[in-house]
């Protein structure tokens, strides 16, 4: 068996190595979510990190890892009694994969014992295996919506619950949740962020040197696992001494009403939500003195634990970075500092001083949680104040991370993009401007109507591999899968009579099934498991750049609208394209890509001015729709028509739209498509053009203030049905 990568082997990352070693020396502080871009260790450090733990006590045999001196009351291999036998074991480590099915997250029926013995036993799911342990979720950015719900049931109560099957069940499930992820695939799910309790941004180190290091010590892995690995023995040793030394010393620290009073100013100065952030900045400081070698906590512990539990519990909207203010943290710290003069009494009188009161002292000062350490969190690439929004560093559905791709698309006010000439071949419209989108917000989530069968992603309801368990059905000659247990049990039920008597010829046959509890399957009696998960769509824009979109400021919010739904298609893992007409034609400015850098450029540069194309406009779209139907038949299309729905350009120019209308109608039909209309009409004299080219298209209709997540939206009925009512009424 190949040795692991050693925890102490890993260059620099004293953030996370820190957050990953207080989680360890006290589970109470909720786990931690990793942030940052891929080939940072973040994996190699959480999986190193299960070779540090201290060893579990557990009943024998007891599936569910119940403690000897407090079992769990309801635990399905219960009860156990005080003199059941006990032994000691390693901490587990358990990794959920992305794509795990609710039954293995969960428990589901032992099949085999259904299906020889005629018994419905329960099988523990991965929840159960990492109780008392730590479960380990890689891109948990990327977990499908029932598996987040199944984790969050299970962190609030602490036990997971099981009800299908014919199986009821419920078992403890307390354990320290470690999630890893990369930004620029998309942010959590605000329920599912605030259960960890502690969050770290990590980016590569700039510095050649650092590098230099990093891959020298990756190479010797790699050359010799084992040997690399014994040269780091006793610095793991010591390492995991120190943990266990702080779980002892954890019962002793005390936390005064001096360090509680910092701890609440810091939440209050920061506004977070709720009173999870007060708790686990106060269970964070505790292990963070128990770590250091103290038995009260101080400010240095304060200031560590605020660093770690409060980034993400700040944030406003889920574009912010998350990260805090360096300046106005120690301005808190300092105004409300238990070392001041008269402090007041802690629970039992005592004052601050303690072993290793030295803010830089500790048993180890080049450990892991030396305040060298946490002195670093300053350094934090991803804090909210090394960027702006308008920075380099704004990417796919994101604010300013040094994770993410940076498209370059919000200047500062008065800054104008250069022209680009060539979205009408042959002739540049006269007034020709270029205005630049404003800081992208998070958009309403828009998807295709019905249930596809495309690529997995987060965007449209679809019969996916992965997901929710709906159904069952039969399978297609040759066709292989994941089997519904119950449906194909149910299937052979009616027949099990005659099969037995016909097998009855046997004796032996017979003393076998004499209790009939062999079930007797054949082929045509399997029956397939229907999942429901998202897929990902293409997201097509089309979009009216022509003179009469060309007010300065309505431009700026039609391109932050844009903007902010290209940022949400990258998250859902869409592809996107971009249709724009104006003057005499239309053009593919962006034929259909994963790249939302690309897609965010050609916008940013798109010009505005001339007529109105819309005939040619709708027509090159329905092109575009029906050329990557071919291409991707998969991906179902979402196009997003941007325009006030005049049409100005050409002879007969509105009989022209009303056809190609129609066109792009039958061919959304035909690829079971959606169609939205971004009504971008203003001024007081409105003709209601968007609405009814809405109407054509069979389409939802929404005025461009409605694209943001929460807004009221104009809805396609009662714009159309006014204004048919006012056309008759005329």
């Amino acid at each position: 068996m190949s040795s692991g990568y050693p925890f102490t082997a890993v260059v620099g990352m004293e953030d996370l190595r820190l957050a990953l070693v207080l989680s360890a020396v006290s589970p109470a502080t909720g786990g931690v979510l990793v942030r940052g871009e891929k080939g940072t260790a973040k994996s190699t450090m959480v999986r190193a990190l299960a070779g540090l733990l201290p060893a579990v006590d557990v009943v024998a045999g007891c599936r569910f890892s119940c403690a000897p001196k407090s079992p769990d009351p309801e635990c399905p291999d219960g009860p156990h009694d005080d003199g059941d036998d006990s032994l000691a074991r390693p901490a587990r480590l358990v990794e959920l994969p992305v794509g795990a099915s609710e039954d293995r997250v969960l428990g589901s029926i032992h099949l085999e014992r259904a299906l020889t013995e005629g018994v419905t036993a329960f099988e523990p799911g991965l929840l159960a295996a990492a109780h008392r342990g730590i479960l380990y979720v890689d891109e948990v950015n990327l977990l499908h919506d029932h598996l987040v719900d199944v984790l969050l049931d299970a962190a609030a109560m602490g036990r997971a619950k099981v009800e299908r099957e014919n199986v009821s069940v419920s078992h403890a499930a307390r354990f320290v949740m470690v999630g890893t992820m990369n930004p620029e695939e998309g942010e959590l799910r605000p329920q599912l962020l605030d259960r960890f309790g502690l969050t770290v941004e990590v980016a590569a180190s700039r510095d050649p040197g650092v590098r230099a290091d990093v891959v020298r010590s990756r190479l010797a892995y790699e050359a010799d696992a084992a040997g690399f690995a014994a040269r780091f023995a006793d610095d793991e040793r010591r390492l995991a001494e120190r943990i266990a030394a702080a779980r002892e010393r954890l019962g002793d620290v005390v936390l005064t009403d001096a360090a509680l009073r910092q701890i609440t100013e810091v939440c209050a100065a920061f506004e977070v939500d709720g009173m999870r952030a007060d708790l686990v900045t106060a269970q964070t400081a505790i292990a963070h003195a128990a770590w250091s070698g103290r038995t009260v906590v101080e400010t240095e512990d304060v200031r560590a634990a605020a660093r770690l539990a409060l980034p993400h519990r700040r944030r406003r909207n889920p574009f912010d970075s998350p990260g805090l203010d360096d300046e106005q943290l120690e301005q808190v710290l300092e105004d409300f500092s238990p070392d001041d003069p008269d402090p007041g009494p802690g629970p039992d009188g005592t004052g601050g001083d303690g072993p290793g009161d030295d803010p830089g002292s500790g048993p180890d000062d080049s450990g892991p949680g030396s305040d060298r350490d946490s002195s670093l969190a300053g350094a934090d690439p991803g804090a909210a104040d090394s960027a702006s929004p308008e920075s380099a560093g704004t990417s796919a559905g994101e604010a300013p991370s040094a994770s993410q791709p940076s498209p370059s698309v919000a200047p500062r006010a008065g800054e104008t993009a250069p022209a680009s000439g060539d979205d009408a071949p042959g002739r540049r419209p006269p007034g020709d401007d270029v205005q630049t989108a404003a800081t992208p917000y998070r958009a309403r989530l828009l998807t295709v109507s019905g249930q596809g069968a495309g690529a997995q992603g987060r965007r449209s309801r679809a019969i996916t591999s992965s997901g929710r368990t709906i159904g069952a059905r039969r399978p297609k000659e040759g066709e292989t899968g994941s089997p519904h247990l119950m449906a194909t049990l149910m299937a052979a039920a009616p027949h099990q009579a005659r099969r037995r008597a016909v097998a009855a010829e046997a004796a032996a046959e017979r003393a076998r099934t004499r209790a009939g509890t062999v079930v007797r399957l054949r082929r045509e009696d399997v029956r397939l498991a229907v999942r429901e998960g998202r897929e990902g769509n293409l997201v097509l824009f089309s979009v009216d750049a022509s003179g009469s979109m060309g007010a300065k400021a309505r431009m700026r919010e039609v391109k932050t609208a844009i903007l902010s739904l290209l940022l949400d298609a990258y998250q859902r893992r869409d592809k996107v394209g971009l249709v724009t007409f104006r003057g005499y034609d239309a053009t593919l400015a962006l034929p259909p890509t994963t790249s939302v850098d690309a897609a965010a450029s050609r916008l940013e540069s798109m010009p505005t001015g001339g007529r109105t194309p819309l005939a040619e406009g709708l027509a090159e779209t329905a092109r575009v729709v029906a050329l990557e139907s071919v291409r991707d038949s998969r991906r179902r299309p979402l196009v997003v028509v941007v325009t006030d729905g005049r049409a100005t350009a050409g002879k007969n120019a509105v009989a022209r739209s009303h056809h190609a209308g129609a066109v792009l109608a039958r061919e959304l039909h035909r690829t079971r498509g959606t169609a939205v209309v971004v009504d971008c009409e203003s001024g007081p004299v409105r003709l209601g053009l968007a609405a009814s080219l809405a109407t054509g298209l069979g389409a939802e209709h929404l005025v461009l203030d409605g694209v943001a997540a929460g807004a009221t939206a104009t809805t396609l009925t009662s714009t159309v049905r006014e204004r048919s009512t006012q056309r008759r009424a005329a």
